[in-house]
Formats: C-alpha cells, sequence, structure tokens
C-alpha cells in the first residue's frame, strides 16, 4: 500500500535520453529494463517528463534531421500504443500541460540535445517545431554548426548559424537549453536573448568543478531571468559517489544563490550511468525525501514539480 507521501509526489524531470534508448534498443515504455518505464512511474501522483532526441557528436547534415524525425516518430507511436497504460499526454504548449493534469494525465514534452539535428539549415528549425520540439539543448559536449561544446578544446562561443538558430528560436517560442554549451556560448546566448533560458541538466561547478556544470554566475543568470537549471544525477557532475547527499550540496548551493524558483530536476535518466541509491526513476522518492528533510517540504515540492511546471506553463505558447 502506498503512503501519504507516496500518494501526494509529483515529479517533472527536466531531461531523459530514454525516447533515444527506446529507438535504438527497439523497446516500448512499460517495462523496458531502462531507468524510466512506465510501471516504474505509477508511484507519482503526477509525472511531466522531458523526452530528448539526443544527437551524437558525429552525427551531421541531413541524417542528423533524418535521424531526429525517425526517434521522434518512434516516441509517439510508443505514447499512443501505451496510453491505457499511463503513457504521457504529448504537450505541446503550457495550456495542453493544464489540461493533461487536470485531467489527471501525466505529460509530455519533447526536446532536442544537440542541434545539429537541424542539419545545418535554418528551415528545418520550424519543422522541429512541427513536430512538437518547444526546447533545445544547442550543443552537445563537442562542436556543431551552432558552436562549441562544453568539452571542445580552448572552446568558442556561437557560430554566426548558432546565433541565427538561437533568434529564430525566440520568434518560435522556442526555450534555448544551455547544458553542454560551452561558457563563451552561455553569455553569447545571454545577450542575444531578453527573456528566460534553461539549463535542464546541469551542477554546480563551485561545488564540483566540471566542464559541464554552471558557474554561480551563470546560475544567477538563468535564476534572475526567471528560468530553470535541472539537478543532474550523474557521479561525474556531483562529486563523490553521486549519492543523494552529494546531490544535495548542489542544490543547497543554488538554493543559497537566491535559486528557491529555479531550482528543478532534470535527473539525465538513460543518458548517464546511476551508481548509487537512485538507480532509476522508480528510487526518485529517495531523494525527493531527504530534500524534504534537508529544505522543508514547500521547496522540495518546489524542487522536484513546481517550479519546472510553472516555467513551461508559463512560457510554452
Amino acid at each position: 500500500m502506498k503512503t501519504e507521501r507516496e500518494r501526494r509526489m509529483e515529479y517533472f524531470d527536466l531531461h531523459c535520453d530514454t525516447a533515444t534508448e527506446c529507438y535504438e534498443k527497439r523497446l516500448g515504455l512499460s517495462e523496458n529494463g531502462l531507468h524510466i518505464d512506465l510501471k516504474k512511474t505509477k508511484r507519482f501522483d503526477c509525472w511531466a517528463q522531458v523526452f530528448a532526441v539526443f544527437i551524437r557528436d558525429e552525427l551531421r547534415g541531413e541524417a542528423a534531421f533524418h535521424y531526429f524525425q525517425a526517434v521522434v516518430k518512434n516516441l509517439k507511436e510508443k505514447l499512443a500504443e501505451e496510453k491505457e497504460s499511463g503513457a504521457p499526454a504529448l504537450c505541446r504548449d503550457g495550456r495542453e500541460l493544464e489540461r493533461a493534469r487536470s485531467g489527471g494525465r501525466n505529460m509530455a514534452l519533447l526536446s532536442i540535445e544537440g542541434a545539429a539535428a537541424l542539419g545545418g539549415e535554418l528551415s528545418n528549425l520550424a519543422k522541429t517545431r512541427e513536430e512538437g520540439v518547444r526546447m533545445i539543448t544547442l550543443t552537445w559536449n563537442g562542436p556543431n554548426e551552432l558552436g562549441d561544446g562544453c568539452m571542445t578544446p580552448s572552446a568558442e562561443g556561437l557560430s554566426r548559424f548558432g546565433k541565427e538558430v538561437v533568434l529564430e528560436m525566440g520568434e518560435l517560442g522556442m526555450t534555448v537549453d544551455v547544458s553542454h554549451l560551452s561558457e563563451k556560448g552561455f553569455w553569447d546566448v545571454a545577450r542575444l536573448i531578453q527573456g528566460p533560458f534553461v539549463a535542464t541538466h546541469s551542477d554546480s561547478k563551485r561545488i564540483t568543478d566540471h566542464p559541464r556544470n554552471l558557474t554561480d554566475d551563470q546560475f544567477r543568470e538563468i535564476a534572475g531571468r526567471g528560468g530553470v537549471v535541472g539537478l543532474n544525477l550523474f557521479s561525474e557532475f556531483t562529486g563523490g559517489g553521486g549519492t543523494v547527499d552529494d546531490l544535495l550540496r548542489h542544490a543547497d548551493r543554488f538554493l543559497n544563490l537566491g535559486g528557491e524558483k529555479a531550482v528543478a530536476v532534470g535527473a539525465d535518466l538513460d543518458g548517464c550511468r546511476l551508481e548509487a541509491e537512485v538507480r532509476g526513476i522508480g528510487d526518485m522518492g529517495l531523494l525527493y525525501e531527504a530534500m524534504r528533510a534537508s529544505f522543508g517540504e514547500k521547496l522540495a515540492d518546489d524542487i522536484f514539480f513546481n517550479n519546472a511546471y510553472r516555467f513551461f506553463t508559463q512560457n510554452l505558447k
């Protein structure tokens, strides 16, 4: 029997690679052996998940765009096939999120991790939006047509094409995600757009000095604009053994920088190794309970659901 806490727990995750894993391994969403499957999500009173289409650094041009289309087609088919098993409703704007939640449905959003998916063609951006994409992680770790990822040696910022994409995303109402982007690219984004942007799965560089993590100034920039930052579970980013306590240190740092309305969760499930207590989405209650004990119930609820839900319902038009 579920406890009262389990019945009330809501979870909004800003980033997973499950859609790509399902496509590559020819798996469904139910009991698939991955970090995320529908059986594991039944403990949540409400679950919202951003499904990213991951584009490898070596995939380029027309092949990258076609790969994006194939992964999205497969995900949409699985969501439709497994609706009766609790598959989330694919939402394209804030109103659809609100409608799904009020109707008792879980919620799914589409994103891209690595804008090489555009194949170097600006016209493909609108096509990804037509497929339902509302958020794009501009790079992965290496360089692509838009600019340099954070693991690129002597990384520079956005290319001319990258700046065109960022500006066009603003025109189309799409959210820029700066996780994986070089620090110079981050500040290019900050100069180019007026409104909020996000880092869907990044931790604190002050706590763990890794190129994938955010400096205090970067976090303040996102939070000050009304954006959100999703805490990543990967041990290389959290430090230590990737334990719940390790992640709490990153959350605490961001909260001390004024991030009460900006901290969320972007666990990077099915996109990273999980080596500690949390081995998949079914274990996220361990992190929630630790946050509730450390920060109080209100802040834990905000981090686990409310901050991300508010961001997307206000910004997805």
